[in-house]
């Protein structure tokens, strides 16, 4: 049997598109190992397939990729693989070496346009250091594939290659699973999920909330701006309106996203990462019935345009966002009409199609 090997930096809990690939390899009859970390909170993990998490000494940026990167590197010389698959940037630099020192194919899955990053602006020396990797190995690779066109387009005319479009994009539900009920003394919720990192329009939905009726703001997550996002909610005093509910596993996470009345999706074009982004965000919130108010990113706005799900926002002012979170929570006739439609939309946009394009490239390994 042909062994997988796929390399994320994440902690794999809420990784929804590396368990679909990992997923799919399976199926098709591969022997797959997932490779990722171990945080301090990370939740407990049981998977179909096999899975590692190194347990690092370094947390911080460039000591935990220093440290990330080697460790990797020494795992996967020493470990049987057929096939390797780098997700993002931040993996690609030791799996290009084994890939030639093995002479094994190697996959690329890029999820972002990790150099354009908003966490790399302003950072030259660190943002020069990761486009050197990326402008030295990215021509050489020859099985590519990312999340949006507009991110292959960019990368296939600045290097050459020729990455396909593979859509992180959830499967048709099959069974519902049982969660926790939200109960928010019947207030209404404006739901948040996702990473909480900078750019991702958190802080003037926070400014927003004194001005939404009847309604929490749920944020389900973690990341970098967390403790800044609670300091600034107690500052306000909107302890009561603003509810921190942290990680949840991925397997449960649709049944949270579905109690929810409003999904946020109001990312800043802070470079063009978010540019051209396609945060799997939208289609999970598609896919649980749920209205969305968004920014106008490329690809965002030509799906909700395509579909008419929700609202695309003018500007971030706090009233103009209370505003049309109201009329988005109140408005029941447009509310059908934006749930018949992502009803409707999730017949084509669901993993089972985007996988036909997954099981193209890797059938060439077996």
């Amino acid at each position: 049997m042909k062994r997988v090997i796929i390399s994320v930096t994440s902690d794999l809990c809420t990784d929804q598109r590396v368990h679909k690939t990992a997923i799919t390899l399976q199926g098709m009859g591969f022997d797959v190992l997932l490779l990722g970390r171990k945080l301090p909170d990370s939740l407990p993990i049981e998977r179909e397939y096999k899975t590692k998490r190194f347990h690092l000494i370094f947390k911080t940026e460039v000591w935990f990729y220093i440290e990330y990167n080697i460790r990797l590197f020494l795992f996967l010389l020493f470990k049987k693989v057929d096939v390797l698959l780098a997700n993002d940037l931040d993996t690609l630099l030791p799996n290009y070496l084994i890939s030639k020192l093995k002479r094994k194919p190697l996959v690329y899955d890029s999820h972002e346009m990790f150099c354009e990053g908003p966490e790399l602006q302003g950072r030259k020396f660190v943002q020069s250091v990761w486009q050197f990797i990326e402008k030295a190995i990215m021509p050489r690779l020859k099985h590519t594939y990312t999340v949006s066109r507009s991110i292959a387009d960019a990368y296939n005319k600045r290097y050459s290659t020729n990455f396909h479009l593979i859509r992180n994009i959830p499967k048709l539900e099959k069974e519902n699973r049982q969660v926790k009920q939200l109960n928010f003394d019947s207030k209404k919720i404006i739901l948040y999920q996702g990473v909480m990192n900078p750019g991702r329009g958190l802080e003037e939905t926070i400014a927003a909330m004194p001005f939404v009726e009847n309604a929490i703001l749920l944020i389900i997550g973690f990341g970098k701006v967390e403790g800044k996002l609670k300091e600034l909610v107690k500052k306000s005093g909107l302890e009561n309106r603003v509810i921190f509910y942290g990680k949840v596993p991925f397997e449960d996470l649709l049944s949270y996203t579905k109690q929810a009345d409003v999904g946020l999706l109001l990312e800043r074009s802070l470079g063009l990462s978010f540019t051209y982004a396609l945060p799997n965000k939208l289609f999970d919130y598609i896919h649980a019935g749920l209205p969305i108010i968004a920014s106008p990113l490329v690809e965002v706005k030509r799906i909700m345009d395509e579909n008419e799900m929700g609202v695309i926002i003018e500007n971030y002012n706090p009233k103009y966002l209370a505003d049309t979170l109201n009329e988005m929570l109140n408005n029941a006739e447009k509310r059908k009409v934006w749930r018949v439609n992502m009803a409707q939309a999730k017949q084509d946009l669901n993993w089972e199609n985007e996988q036909k394009k997954l099981i193209e490239i890797y059938s060439q390994f077996l």
